[in-house]
């Protein structure tokens, strides 16, 4: 549980972060909130020969209203996206499943690009960025790129960010959507879900049924076929391949998937009234 030794570095702008990132190359490890890069390296699961801390960079911390979008700062804490009230107006599925995530101690270090970068398909917002179709802004040495989620995730705990670029931001659309909703089942109110759904209008994702976070294509092409939130849940663990664990098999997980689908289209349609 004793992290192997590393050198610190703390970055005070943007700018100097990818100076590291590009002096260090593989080396390095961003540290934001620290949920999920702590707990592998005191694991030595990551062995990091640098730590760069970009915790402090407040600039990337912002809930802005810009058009028909919102922009995020990919430092913005849990806590803020959960009790923003623009999001809350235009985004609630993401302010929603946000304040769902561990206990207020997370909410109040874990930032919702540390979330996204980590690439866990256990990980809540995810999934959530799946439902919510979110653009990726990434700054690199050559300026900055636009990632669609749907091509981020590539592989289990790997994403499509470069190796010398910085998540600064998620663009997401205004409340284009009536209707949503975000279930998910865990044994403790803080753990990790053992399956989750989140959906908006006619997008489906799912929490921790594949080595990446994952749309469920088969609900999403049942719902556009005319079919109710009962008949599209019966597709949601096609071409899925859940964790079998001792603490819950990939038969449950699919089940499980399934019977929380439902609900969640359920409840997604009596908002959309």
């Amino acid at each position: 549980m004793i992290p192997a030794a590393f050198t610190y570095k703390r970055a005070t702008t943007v700018d100097e972060a990818l100076n590291l990132l590009t002096e260090h190359g593989d080396d390095a490890k961003l540290l934001a909130g620290g949920h999920s890069l702590l707990p592998l390296m005191k694991l030595r699961l990551a062995v990091p020969e640098v730590v760069i801390d970009v915790g402090g960079l407040r600039d990337l911390s912002y809930i802005r209203e810009e058009g028909s979008h919102i922009r995020i700062g990919a430092l913005t804490r849990h806590h803020d996206i959960e009790h923003s009230d623009l999001l809350k107006r235009e985004a609630p599925l993401l302010a929603h499943a946000a304040g769902t995530i561990g206990d207020p101690q997370v909410r109040h270090r874990g930032t919702i690009g540390g979330s996204l970068v980590h690439g866990d398909p256990a990980s809540d917002l995810p999934a959530v960025a799946l439902a919510l179709d979110a653009v990726l802004v990434a700054q690199g040495p050559s300026g900055t790129r636009e990632i669609a989620i749907t091509d981020f995730f590539t592989d289990f705990f790997e994403t499509s960010l470069g190796e010398d670029e910085l998540l600064v931001e998620i663009r997401i659309e205004k409340n284009a959507v009536q209707g949503w909703d975000f279930q998910k089942f865990t044994k403790r109110a803080i753990d990790w879900a053992v399956v989750g759904v989140a959906v908006a209008g006619n997008r489906v994702a799912l929490v921790n049924m594949g080595p990446t976070p994952m749309r469920a294509a088969g609900v999403e092409e049942a719902l556009a076929s005319g079919a109710n939130p009962a008949e599209a849940a019966e597709r949601a663990a096609e071409n899925t391949s859940p964790p079998d664990q001792p603490t819950a098999s990939a038969d449950y997980r699919r089940h499980l998937a399934k019977v929380l689908v439902r609900r969640a289209l359920e409840a997604s349609a009596n908002r959309a009234g």
